[in-house]
C-alpha cells in the first residue's frame, strides 16, 4: 500500500500505522501549478490531505491518482474540488470532538457568567463598573423586572440547549453539558430516534435558550441562520457558531446583535480570516475566536490512531469509515 503524507507529520506518529506500508512524505512546493499534473506525479492507493486548503492545493499538481483521499479534519467542504477523479473521499469524524466540545461548554459559561465584560473591568482596574453586568443582563432579559439581587451574572442550569447538527461532536457537547441540569433538543439530517429532522429547526428555535451550530457546509445548510431565524430566536437567547462561517448570514447577525436581541459566540466567520475593521470586530454581545476550538496538542496523535485504521481496513478489503457522500 502506498501512502502519500504532508512531509509536516512527525515521523515519530507513524507508530500508529500499520507495518510495511510505502510511505511517501510530500512537501508542498511554492511554486508548483495548479493547472496541471507534473510528469512524475504520484499514484497512491491513500493520499492523505494537508491541514489547510492553499497547502492541499500546492500539493495537488504532485498526485497523479489516488484510490483513497483522507482528510485529518471533520470538515472537507474547502478540498472537494482538489479530489482527484474516482477518488473515495473521507474525512475524519470524532478526531475535532474533544477540543470543540470542550470550547462550546466554556464559551456558554463564559458568556453566562460575563467573563469577557469582567475582563475588561480587570484590565481597567476597577470593579466599581460590575454594575454594567446588570445593565448586560436587563438588555438581554427585559422581561424580568426583579430589582434585587442585582444580577451580575447567569445560569445555566434550567437552560434550553438546541444542537444543529447532531453527529458525534453533537453527542459530546451533550455529555459535557448534561451534568449542568440543562434540557438538550437535538436537530440532525433526518429523523432518528431522539433526533428531530432538519425541518423541525424553525419550530424548536423559538424555545431554545442556546443554539448550537454543528453542521458542515453545503449549498443546503449555506445562509441557514439567516434574518428570518435569527428574528426568531428568543431575546437574549445564545447562538453558539462552531460550524462553518457562511451557515450564518454575517450582515444578519451583525444586525440582530447591535440590536440586542440575541448574543453570540462565533470560532467561524464569513469571511475567513476576518478582515481589519470588520463589523464584527467591533459587534456587541459577542465571544469570537479564530477559527481554534478544534485544535488540540493531542490532535494529531487522533488523526494518526483513525488513519492507522483506515490503512488496517484498506488493506484487509473491508469498508472505510468516515466516507463523505453529499458533502458530508
Amino acid at each position: 500500500m502506498r501512502l502519500g503524507l504532508p512531509a509536516e507529520i512527525d515521523p515519530s506518529l507513524f507508530r500508529h500505522l500499520p507495518p510495511g506500508l510505502d510511505i511517501v512524505r510530500i512537501a508542498a512546493a511554492q511554486e508548483a501549478s495548479v493547472g496541471g499534473i507534473a510528469p512524475d506525479a504520484l499514484e497512491l492507493d491513500m493520499w492523505v490531505l494537508p491541514l489547510f486548503p492553499h497547502q492541499a492545493a500546492m500539493v495537488r499538481p504532485q498526485i497523479r491518482s489516488a484510490h483513497v483521499v483522507q482528510s485529518l479534519l471533520a470538515g472537507v467542504d474547502a478540498y472537494l474540488p482538489l479530489i482527484p477523479n474516482g477518488a473515495t473521499l473521507c474525512d475524519a469524524q470524532g478526531v475535532h470532538d474533544v477540543p470543540v466540545a470542550e470550547w462550546i461548554a466554556g464559551v456558554i459559561l463564559a458568556t453566562l457568567k460575563y467573563i469577557p465584560f469582567y475582563l475588561q473591568l480587570q484590565g481597567m482596574g476597577d470593579w466599581g463598573r460590575r454594575a454594567g453586568a446588570t445593565q448586560l443582563y436587563r438588555s438581554a432579559h427585559p422581561e424580568d423586572t426583579s430589582e434585587y439581587p442585582s444580577p451580575l451574572e447567569e445560569e445555566l442550569a434550567g437552560s434550553r440547549v438546541l444542537i444543529v447538527g447532531y453527529g458525534s461532536i453533537g453527542r459530546t457537547v451533550e455529555d459535557r453539558l448534561a451534568p449542568f441540569g440543562v434540557t438538550i433538543e437535538r436537530i440532525g439530517r433526518r429523523r432518528r430516534e431522539g433526533v428531530e429532522p432538519e425541518e423541525m429547526l424553525d419550530e424548536l428555535l423559538p424555545s431554545a435558550d442556546v443554539v448550537v451550530l454543528l453542521v458542515p457546509l453545503t449549498e443546503h445548510t449555506r445562509g441557514m441562520i439567516d434574518s428570518k431565524r435569527l428574528a426568531a430566536m428568543k431575546r437574549g437567547a445564545l447562538l453558539v457558531n462552531a460550524a462553518r462561517g457562511p451557515v450564518v448570514d454575517t450582515d444578519a447577525l451583525v444586525q440582530a446583535l447591535h440590536a440586542g436581541r440575541i448574543r453570540a459566540a462565533v470560532d467561524v466567520t464569513d469571511p475567513e480570516p476576518l478582515p481589519a475593521g470588520h463589523p464584527l470586530w467591533s459587534a456587541p454581545n459577542l465571544l469570537l475566536t479564530p477559527h481554534i476550538a478544534g485544535a488540540s496538542p493531542r490532535f494529531m496523535e487522533r488523526a494518526m490512531v483513525l488513519l492507522g485504521e483506515q490503512c488496517r481496513r484498506y488493506l484487509a478489503g473491508q469498508p472505510l469509515a468516515h466516507v463523505v457522500s453529499d458533502g458530508y
